[in-house]
């Protein structure tokens, strides 16, 4: 994938699924529980990589500096996006590099308008925390309807995103982050009658989202394309070795499914 090259020609997606571990992914999508994702994953599977974070902020603040999670494989592992740092050797002649302090203000001074759409606490609006990450967009958005407790948050946050593409000049290019709320927890609304998040009630959340994302990726589409890369921030715990949550070294935390892909040509 030559981003370097692609900056400034298509628009850029970055959907973070948040908690989404990568055990679960590849059993949905192997039972055809996730037909979107599907049909837009290279080669029909998730890439198996490591988080630079176990929870949602400490990923992100990594994914913003250009640290996306790292192949699982041994090797140098050339990285789409970084910053301007002397001695970096993950930085090859197909990165798009950004002299900035963060990929964010590095599309925005390419002429991206970047906008991003939250959805778990960290992008809540609510407080100083919570405005951090959100700050470094131009276009920011949170609400109740959009958080982890919304059952319809998947189908609010697209139907959002897709109304902001729609308003854009189809020549003035876009980098949309969107924070998928729906699989972490609580998660047990999406299996009637749950009364506790499990694996079960995980992989249940993964196939809603799954449905709602079609017309996220017809709007990128209809304006020429993207450069998409989906992937988990960090992974969750049911009782693994006695532990429920995250922010732990574990290796269900640390390992997420990833992909990048472009959507359609650029124009």
């Amino acid at each position: 994938m030559n981003a370097r090259a692609l900056v400034g020609a298509v628009d850029v997606l970055l959907l973070t699924l948040d908690t989404l571990r990568f055990d679960v992914a590849c059993a949905a999508l192997e039972a055809g529980r996730t037909p979107t994702l599907a049909g837009l994953l290279p080669g029909g599977r998730w890439e198996r990589r490591h988080s630079p974070g176990t929870f949602t902020w400490a990923a992100h603040q990594s994914f913003f500096a250009g640290f996306l999670p790292t192949p699982a494989a041994p090797g140098a592992h050339p990285r789409l996006f970084a910053l301007a740092f002397p001695g970096s050797e993950t930085t090859g002649p197909h990165t798009a590099v950004f002299d900035a302090p963060d990929i964010v203000h590095g599309f925005a001074a390419a002429g991206y308008h970047t906008v991003c759409v939250g959805g778990t606490g960290f992008f809540n609006l609510r407080t100083p925390l919570g405005r951090v990450l959100p700050g470094l967009f131009a276009e920011r958005h949170w609400s109740p309807a959009l958080g982890v407790t919304d059952p319809d948050s998947t189908r609010n946050q697209v139907n959002l995103a897709c109304r902001i593409l729609a308003g854009l000049p189809l020549e003035r290019r876009c980098f949309l982050f969107v924070n998928i709320s729906a699989i972490h927890q609580p998660n047990r609304h999406y299996v009637p009658g749950k009364e506790q998040d499990d694996l079960e009630s995980h992989a249940a959340a993964l196939a809603c989202v799954d449905g709602q994302l079609p017309p996220l990726f017809e709007a990128l589409r209809r304006r020429g394309g993207a450069l998409c890369v989906i992937c988990s921030d960090h992974g969750t715990l049911y009782g693994e070795d006695g532990h429920v949550g995250h922010r732990y070294a574990h290796p269900d935390v640390w390992t997420v499914p990833y992909a990048q892909f472009l959507l359609g040509e650029p124009r």
